[in-house]
């Protein structure tokens, strides 16, 4: 597991109501962040016992992965295991409520088996002293385009990040008042913003903390970093990550 910050940055996005693009900020102060492992683009979500097919295998959005999904569920829950104690022990506090970063649509858009992170998250919390079950405190009610399609033309339909879009998009629980949260995702991206605006709407709501945790840390497909040499997909290769 690594450690790093997020900063209360100014950043480009686009404006909801003109759709132009201007720069703003997402976050007012710095977040201590955590991520288990790199995540790296060319293809190499095709090789199994990756991070980046895990991730892509419980999106489950295209064809190949329904097949993988209990590997898929159970590489996650042992990668849970082992990082959220740590957390929560590098925290010094007693408790942290668990809230996850709901999809870019609505609940009602996903089948169940595309819920599967958070189902993963909420059974391994369930399992673990000093962690409050939160996974079902954010929930998403108005489409977003979908950040990691959207560059293939298949986002959807719906608003790319601006801030505040967690508040117009998503119901956030009550009971986020006064609680020290870790908020998961399955990956972040620099400048993409989704994670920023939900941990700021989160203590805009009155939420005493909040820590990040992401299982995947986008990295530049320019890195150094080996890549698997099987044959992708060109259009697939394109995808932001």
């Amino acid at each position: 597991m690594n450690t790093f910050s997020i900063q209360p940055e100014t950043s480009w996005y686009t404006n909801p109501t003109t759709n132009t693009r201007q720069r703003g900020t997402f976050i007012r102060n710095t977040i201590r962040a955590y991520y288990h492992a790199n995540y790296l683009g060319g293809g190499r979500w095709r090789t199994e016992n990756t991070i980046e097919n895990m991730i892509w295998t419980l999106k489950n959005d295209v064809t190949p992965f329904p097949s993988r999904l209990q590997i898929a569920k159970q590489q996650l829950t042992n990668i849970l295991l082992n990082d959220l104690p740590e957390i929560l022990r590098q925290a010094g506090l007693a408790n942290l409520t668990v809230c996850v970063i709901p999809r870019a649509k609505r609940e009602s858009y996903y089948r169940v088996d595309q819920l599967y992170f958070r189902q993963v998250i909420s059974n391994v919390v369930s399992q673990l002293n000093g962690f409050t079950n939160g996974t079902t405190y954010i929930i998403r009610h108005t489409n977003t385009r979908t950040t990691h399609l959207d560059k293939s033309g298949e986002g959807g339909d719906g608003k790319l990040p601006y801030p505040g879009i967690t508040r117009d998009t998503c119901t956030i629980s009550d009971n986020v008042r006064g609680r020290n949260i870790l908020l998961i995702d399955d990956l972040y991206t620099k400048t993409v913003n989704i994670d920023e605006d939900a941990i700021q709407a989160l203590l805009d709501k009155g939420a005493n903390s909040v820590i990040f945790y992401a299982v995947g840390n986008t990295i530049s497909r320019n890195s150094d970093a080996p890549l698997p040499t099987n044959n992708t997909t060109p259009e697939w290769d394109d995808l932001p990550f």
